[in-house]
């Protein structure tokens, strides 16, 4: 099945990738467009431009939402030949730039695992650095349209980023917002995604539309309950930690439940150091 777009807030597609169900978000202006994230493979990224093709042909710049190998691991297909601009934070274009074999490596092991049919389009694929780091904010001209892209700090990674069409009412919000599967905090913050994912709720009106890094477009309302309940798990692991209480007791009462709480209730008290 071929990939496609549709159409989810004025010149503002979606298109979402079958396997992982991760979202790649197009804008288009008057003779430019922005592409947000860039899928797994090579083979998916060719797929990916086809179908961006089929909505515009005006050239685009590219952002990566962060450095997961879901999320930027096409940008040698998309950004390469002819060279286009690249916009990440400054922590993502470090790790592309200076540590491609062990990003490489982590997603082989992470796809051998769970998406074995993935893993050999990643065993040497080629990764190509973002070319424009961002620290905090940045604001595009998308063919006359202003779009901002913001890093909140701290959340699902230590370099996300959020992009805010103001004229669409949208906001791509990478995986610090997950619809459809609980939030994956491998490398996450958890103490610190409610903040990030607060900054996302300031930049929302009651209408905006939501694009999650994997799932359907949600609203204003899920990102609510969902920063409510990251809330609640930060609580969780702070009380946890100043009692002495084990992780795995913590992780029992915790929000999204089993291994996913259990990890991130570890990556908290790895945050908060040493028990008294």
């Amino acid at each position: 099945m071929s990939l496609r777009f549709a159409e989810v807030a004025d010149r503002v597609h979606v298109l979402r990738e079958p396997l992982l169900d991760v979202n790649v978000t197009l804008v288009v202006g008057d003779g430019a467009a922005l592409l947000v994230d860039t899928l797994s493979t090579a083979g998916q990224a060719a797929e990916l431009a086809a179908a961006a093709r089929a909505v515009t042909d005006a050239p685009w710049t590219v952002v990566n939402t962060h450095r997961h190998f879901d999320h930027c691991f096409g940008n040698a297909v998309l950004a390469a030949d002819p060279p286009r601009p690249v916009y990440a934070h400054e922590r993502v274009v470090a790790a592309l730039r200076d540590h491609p074999d062990r990003l490489r490596r982590e997603a082989y092991a992470e796809v051998s695992a769970g998406w074995p049919a993935l893993a050999p389009a990643l065993a040497d694929i080629v990764l190509l650095a973002p070319t424009h780091p961002v620290r905090d904010e940045t604001v595009l001209d998308v063919g006359g349209r202003r779009v901002l892209l913001r890093h909140p700090g701290p959340g699902h990674t230590d370099g996300d980023l959020v992009v805010h069409v103001p004229d669409a009412d949208l906001l791509v919000a990478g995986d610090l917002v997950e619809q459809g599967t609980p939030p994956a905090f491998e490398d996450a913050y958890p103490l610190r995604w409610p903040d990030a994912v607060a900054e996302l709720l300031d930049l929302s009106g009651p209408g905006t539309v939501v694009v999650p890094g994997h799932g359907g477009p949600v609203d204003v309302a899920f990102v609510r309950d969902q920063h409510g309940l990251l809330a609640e798990l930060a609580a969780l692991i702070r009380a946890g930690h100043r009692d002495g209480i084990a992780p795995e007791e913590v992780a029992a009462e915790a929000p999204f439940g089993g291994r996913t709480a259990l990890t991130a209730v570890r990556r908290g008290y790895a945050e908060l150091g040493p028990t008294a």
